[in-house]
């Protein structure tokens, strides 16, 4: 039984040895020894090499020239040449794995301000934006009959009235819903860009002013009451919005003004836009931020009370909504909104109303000095 056993292991032993070890080669004589490519020709045949530099520091974008931001820069791996994660279309949100070619070199065409609404990123798609938003599925349609109800209720005031005092219309969504999912895709990616949360409410947090400091009646002067027809309005617009049902609004790129505001729908005047916004602080501990987007919320009779919106964190399409020069006739013509603050259940609330009517296409502007006169306008577009 021992020899067998012996035997037995000597079989795989010598199997294990041909498996592992490769048989040896005799020389022949009639193969030529191989020969090198020339560096040359390997260049020619490959698709792009980039010969990395010694200092960076000198890298600028090629889309908007300027060499701010370098950790948003991108380089290509076959042009090295710089471009910012935000100049770029469609918005490149996060640094790419990999290697990365720039439209140029990967033979993409360059895509426009208003092409970039039809790319957005994968994941702003149906359920990514209903959780973005926050949406709440709904599908009842009685808001729809009631404002059509009250509408035939305001003809049948007289005139006189409707001059004196004009009421807040509410906006009208698109009715197809891949529109809106497009409206509020351009939204999110310009959300994201910004490294902003979205939010429809003012927000307080512990380290900014509370929530009770927001009082209506410690305005100087006081404040305008809204009114109990256009408070239906506003919350109107505001469950329209929580069901997805958006204004008619889409967020572009340019390269001068940056993120703007474009109506995608025809807006008639005194239509309720958005309200404008963000976190809730003093004015004293704004005095050195830098961020262009404050907007007053409370102008107090002792100035250490007064408060402002500050959408630096989060916000709503607000945000995106640029200003005018107003020391221009040109500049003050593009005006067709306005900033309004009103008393809302005793808190103050900034609501942005179009002031005319807007066309589909036309971009959306208000004066940045509603109040205090003081934002430097001169270098506006």
């Amino acid at each position: 039984m021992a020899p067998a056993t012996i035997m037995a292991g000597a079989r795989r032993l010598v199997s294990s040895r041909r498996r592992t070890e490769a048989p040896r080669r005799r020389p022949s004589p009639s193969t030529p020894p191989k020969k090198l490519r020339p560096m040359s020709e390997i260049m020619a045949r490959a698709k792009y090499a980039v010969v990395e530099r010694a200092d960076y520091s000198d890298i600028i974008c090629e889309q908007c020239g300027s060499g701010e931001r370098p950790g948003e820069l991108l380089l290509c791996d076959k042009c090295d040449k710089g471009f910012h994660m935000r100049c770029l279309r469609p918005i490149v949100v996060r640094i790419p794995i990999g290697s990365w070619l720039c439209p140029k070199c990967s033979g993409h065409r360059r895509v426009r301000s208003r092409d970039f609404l039809l790319i957005l990123p994968f994941y702003f798609y149906f359920k990514r934006i209903i959780d973005f938003f926050k949406i709440q599925k709904s599908g009842d349609g009685k808001k729809k009959c009631n404002f059509n109800q009250d509408t035939r209720k305001r003809r049948r005031r007289p005139l006189v009235l409707l001059k004196k005092r004009r009421r807040l219309l509410p906006f009208i969504p698109s009715e197809d819903p891949n529109q809106r999912l497009k409206q509020m895709g351009t939204l999110a990616s310009a959300l994201t860009a910004m490294q902003m949360e979205f939010s429809d409410d003012l927000t307080y947090s512990s380290d900014m002013a509370p929530r009770s400091a927001n009082q209506a009646k410690f305005e100087n002067g006081g404040m305008q009451v809204l009114s109990r027809e256009d408070m239906e309005t506003l919350e109107l617009c505001r469950s329209m919005s929580r069901r997805g049902e958006c204004p008619p609004f889409i967020v572009v790129f340019d390269s001068c003004e940056g993120y703007t505001v474009e109506a995608d729908a025809q807006i008639k005047d005194m239509t309720f836009i958005a309200e404008y916004t963000g976190d809730v602080d003093y004015i004293k501990n704004r005095e050195n931020d830098d961020c262009d987007s404050m907007m007053t919320l409370l102008l107090a009779t002792n100035p250490s009370e007064s408060l402002v919106i500050c959408p630096d964190k989060c916000g709503n399409i607000a945000r995106f909504i640029n200003g005018i020069n107003n020391h221009t006739p040109e500049g003050k013509k593009k005006q067709n909104c306005k900033c309004v603050r009103y008393s809302v259940n005793g808190e103050c609330r900034v609501l942005l109303v179009a002031t005319r009517d807007i066309a589909k296409g036309e971009r959306l502007y208000y004066d940045y000095n509603g109040y205090e006169h003081e934002y430097p306008t001169h270098h506006f577009v």
